[in-house]
C-alpha cells in the first residue's frame, strides 16, 4: 500500500474491502464510469475524511480477457504509482485536483490489481451532470482557462471528457483522473488531441447551437 503521511497508522486492506465499508453500516454510493468508483467516509482522530475509492479496470477490447488484471512490470510502472505520485505533483503545483490520499497494489505473479483513493471534492458535479441539468450555467470561459493552465505546466490529459471535468457550486472548475497521464513539453499536436477528446465527448451526449456557442467560449478562454 501506498499512503500520504497522515494515513499511515490508519489505513489497513479493509479500506479497499466493499463488504467492510457496508459492515461499518454506510450507504456506498457509486460513480459513473468505466471503473468502479465509490463514495466512502471515515473519521480520523474525530475528524471526517470523505473519499473516492476507484478500483482500476480495464476498457476496450482487452477487458474481454482480463476485467481488471494488468502486467507487472515492476512498482515504479504500475497505475496507481504513477497516477498517484502525479496527482500529488499537481497538487503541490497549486492546481485544482483532488487530493491524493492512498494506493493498493496487489501483485499475482504475472499481473497485479489496483486501487486508488483521493479525497472527496465538495458539492461538485460532473461537467456532464452540469450540461444536462443546467447547460446555461455551465462556466464555459473557466472551463477553457483551467485546461490551459494545465496544458501549461505540460500535463497530457489523454482521457478528457465531460466526467473528468468537475463544477463545484461556487463555479470552482476540477480536472480529475490522471490514469495513463503524463507531463511533457508543451506542443499543439498533444494539446489538441486532449480538446477534440473533449469536444468529442460534448457532441456524443449532447448535439445543439447552445453548445457550439459553449465551446466557442471554452476555446476563448483557453487561448486567453
Amino acid at each position: 500500500m501506498l499512503s500520504v503521511p497522515e494515513l499511515v497508522e490508519h489505513i489497513t486492506p479493509s479500506w479497499f474491502d466493499l463488504n467492510w465499508w457496508r459492515g461499518q453500516g454506510q450507504q456506498v454510493h457509486s460513480a459513473p464510469g468505466r471503473g468502479e468508483s465509490y463514495f466512502v467516509d471515515i473519521e480520523l482522530d474525530d475528524q471526517p475524511l470523505a473519499m473516492v475509492w476507484r478500483h482500476y479496470r480495464r476498457g476496450g477490447l482487452v477487458s474481454r480477457f482480463s476485467e481488471d488484471s494488468y502486467l507487472w512490470q515492476g512498482m515504479t510502472k504500475t497505475r496507481p504509482w504513477q497516477e498517484l505520485n502525479l496527482t500529488a505533483d499537481l497538487y503541490a503545483r497549486g492546481l485544482p485536483v483532488p487530493r491524493p490520499l492512498a494506493a493498493q497494489i496487489i501483485r499475482e505473479g504475472l499481473f497485479y490489481r489496483a486501487d486508488l483513493l483521493t479525497e472527496r471534492l465538495p458539492k461538485v458535479r460532473s461537467m456532464a451532470q452540469q450540461l444536462a441539468k443546467a447547460p446555461a450555467e455551465t462556466p464555459w470561459v473557466r472551463i477553457g482557462q483551467i485546461i490551459a493552465r494545465f496544458h501549461a505546466v505540460g500535463l497530457d490529459h489523454v482521457d478528457l471528457n465531460i466526467r473528468n471535468i468537475l463544477v463545484a457550486d461556487d463555479q470552482q472548475v476540477f480536472l480529475i483522473d490522471f490514469d495513463r497521464c503524463c507531463l511533457r513539453s508543451p506542443k499543439n499536436s498533444w494539446q489538441k488531441s486532449n480538446l477534440d477528446r473533449l469536444l468529442r465527448s460534448i457532441q456524443k451526449e449532447f448535439s445543439n447551437s447552445e453548445m457550439e456557442q459553449g465551446w466557442q467560449q471554452l476555446l476563448q478562454g483557453y487561448s486567453g
